[in-house]
């Protein structure tokens, strides 16, 4: 009744369904992993900017990545701008989209040890090879706030760290890079400079992260779930019809009469 199952097209059709159940399910518990780490970082983003700014020293220190728990925090620092020795982060996007530069400025602590600005977002020229004109920083010893981020890496970012880039160019943010360029004791991670805000609005300010969605990964993964439900389902039904179709086929050729012989 069932030996059809042993035909080749019906065993490479069944080893596909059992293949097919256990990668949806892991694909769905991918997606349920996502919807997590996306919730939590949200509840750490709005923790951290609800939260009273503190000093950078008291949450970094130079080789010291910054926790989970404390990215996004703001922070504060006291010293001054070292625009002699400033960078610009290069495919870097405003709020609509254009492309351009993120200036990154070493701020020199009152102690002699640095600590990494993003000072924001400015447009790339047509050539984005010349080093760009960059609105200059208030002079003399200031103190800045910003949010506090971690150091970039390409197997976070999945920007590639390109070498042999114009001069004072660079494709990645990270603090051991720069205490190698500038021969200073840099603190770890860098922040996103929030105050105090510049003349004429640029460099443009990055603003605060998006933290109030979710995403869809949650229904993507009872999506895959429901996927995975459906193939022994389908596989169970097509079963049927196909028992049902040489059923059928064989009642056929059982009432039709064989031909009778020819007259000799």
């Amino acid at each position: 009744m069932y030996r059809f199952l042993l035909s080749r097209q019906w065993v490479i059709l069944t080893l596909v369904a059992l293949a097919l159940i256990p990668t949806m399910i892991k694909l769905g518990y991918w997606q349920l992993h996502r919807h997590e780490h996306k919730v939590a970082l949200n509840t750490v983003i709005s923790n951290s900017l609800a939260a009273t700014p503190v000093s950078a020293e008291s949450l970094t220190a130079p080789g010291r990545p910054i926790a989970h728990d404390d990215l996004y925090r703001r922070v504060t620092a006291k010293g001054h701008f070292d625009t002699a020795r400033e960078e610009v982060v290069r495919r870097r996007t405003d709020s609509d989209g254009a492309v351009g530069y993120h200036v990154l400025t070493p701020f020199v602590l009152d102690d002699g040890r640095v600590l990494m600005v993003n000072r924001g977002w400015i447009a790339a020229d047509a050539s984005q090879s010349a080093f760009p004109r960059i609105p200059a920083p208030a002079k003399g010893e200031i103190t800045v706030t910003g949010r506090l981020k971690g150091d970039e890496t390409t197997a976070d970012s999945g920007i590639k760290n390109v070498q042999g880039l114009p001069d004072r160019m660079v494709m990645l943010i990270n603090s051991e890079q720069e205490s190698k360029r500038l021969g200073e004791q840099v603190l770890g991670g860098y922040i996103e400079q929030t105050a105090p805000v510049p003349k004429g609005d640029s460099p443009e300010l990055i603003p605060d992260p998006e933290h109030g969605d979710i995403g869809p990964h949650m229904a993507y993964a009872v999506q895959w779930w429901l996927f995975s439900a459906g193939v022994p389902v389908g596989w169970v039904v097509l079963v049927r019809r196909e028992r049902r179709d040489r059923a059928e086929a064989a009642a056929t050729a059982a009432a039709t009469p064989e031909s009778a012989p020819a007259p000799v």
